[in-house]
């Protein structure tokens, strides 16, 4: 799988996210550090990346259906979260193999405890 990885994220997501085999792409990286969602969107779907960000604006399904996308992957963070915190969660998720193979066109909402999955 390829992320696009928000700048929301601490910088070490990346590395998790190669630890499991993945490819990670950061838009801090790219020239989209504090671009608007739309044009992080517009990447993502021009070059096939799945966004992995705590941007709850992705889930608006309305605005980003993700049968156009290679997968959206939403970290709900909670306040006060410390990167550690935010990168266990995520591990959390990436342990889930069949889960993350399921991602192209799909939504994946990961919280404490349950990862909602809304398929196309």
């Amino acid at each position: 799988m390829r992320f696009l990885v928000d700048e929301d994220l601490p910088r070490v997501v990346d590395k998790l996210v190669k630890q499991y085999g993945h490819e990670a792409v950061d838009v801090r990286d790219i020239g989209l550090r504090g671009a608007k969602d739309i044009e992080i969107a517009n990447y993502a779907q021009s070059r096939k990346l799945c966004i992995l960000s705590g941007d709850l604006g992705f889930c608006d399904i309305r605005n980003y259906p993700p049968r156009e996308y290679a997968g959206l992957v939403i970290i709900r963070i909670p306040k006060r979260a410390t990167a550690s915190f935010i990168v266990r969660l995520l591990e959390s998720f990436l342990k889930r193999d069949k889960l993350v193979s399921e991602l192209v066109g799909n939504l994946a909402i990961v919280e404490v405890g349950r990862v909602r999955f809304r398929k196309r």
